[in-house]
């Protein structure tokens, strides 16, 4: 896949927020794989007399097939104080997601068990004596008509004809919580195969989109200044 050119909201001595495309792992293990970090480092690079690789930590992380805003510490200093937000619920995460099947009802709060397989890289939803559980929590709010955020351009549904977009602000970050709470709750993600969406979602229905999650809004505080800091999108941005 051809690397992309990362859309950059702010940057300074201290931290760096980007949007990370759809396709693309925020950090990956394998070798010669293009990710988000190794895109920020070489821009840093690029950028600054630094010489050597740069420091940057990774702060919290999205799914492969997920876009959204990501921030990153270019400092030790940087990435303790953000990590004591994340962990003391001082980031606001908020994203969109396109849903099938219906909730009961306009705005509510899912909450459940979760438990990682590691060998497959999926979540499942677990009692809370499962040995590994983790209490996962988000709070939904349906989106009224004509404030959507996902542009699909015509009918992809061949299923139903009515998806429904919600707006999700996590209290908890699991591994892929999102996806595994709303396909429990009998609403799976639009695209999201992995998770109860039917398989027949055709790769040409993707393009540029990913599964229909975005995190598309970010709060936090700086962590040197601590001036409230606010990204947000209004759409999905187009890949360069």
């Amino acid at each position: 896949m051809k690397a992309p050119n990362l859309q950059y909201f702010y940057e300074d001595e201290y931290i760096l927020v980007c949007y990370k495309p759809p396709g693309f792992a925020t950090q990956s293990r394998k070798i010669h794989v293009c990710d988000i970090v190794n895109l920020i480092k070489n821009h840093i690079a690029e950028n600054s007399s630094i010489s050597g690789d740069p420091y940057l930590a990774v702060i919290h992380r999205l799914d492969q097939p997920v876009g959204g805003i990501l921030v990153f510490a270019k400092t030790p200093f940087a990435a303790t104080e953000l990590n004591k937000q994340l962990q003391h619920h001082g980031f606001g995460k908020y994203y969109r997601a396109l849903i099938t099947g219906d909730l009961p009802s306009q705005q509510g709060t899912l909450e459940n068990y979760l438990i990682k397989n590691g060998r497959t890289n999926t979540s499942q939803i677990c009692t809370q004596k499962t040995p590994g559980a983790k209490f996962a929590r988000l709070h939904y709010k349906i989106v009224e008509k004509g404030q959507g955020f996902f542009n699909l351009g015509r009918s992809i549904f061949d299923f139903t004809t009515s998806p429904t977009e919600v707006d999700i602000r996590l209290d908890t970050g699991r591994h892929h919580q999102i996806r595994v709470q709303f396909a429990a709750a009998g609403t799976p993600i639009v695209g999201d195969t992995k998770y109860g969406f039917p398989a027949s979602w055709n790769a040409e229905h993707k393009k540029g989109q990913g599964i229909c999650l975005c995190a598309y809004r970010l709060d936090f505080h700086h962590p040197k200044t601590n001036k409230p800091m606010h990204f947000e999108i209004s759409k999905i941005p187009e890949i360069p």
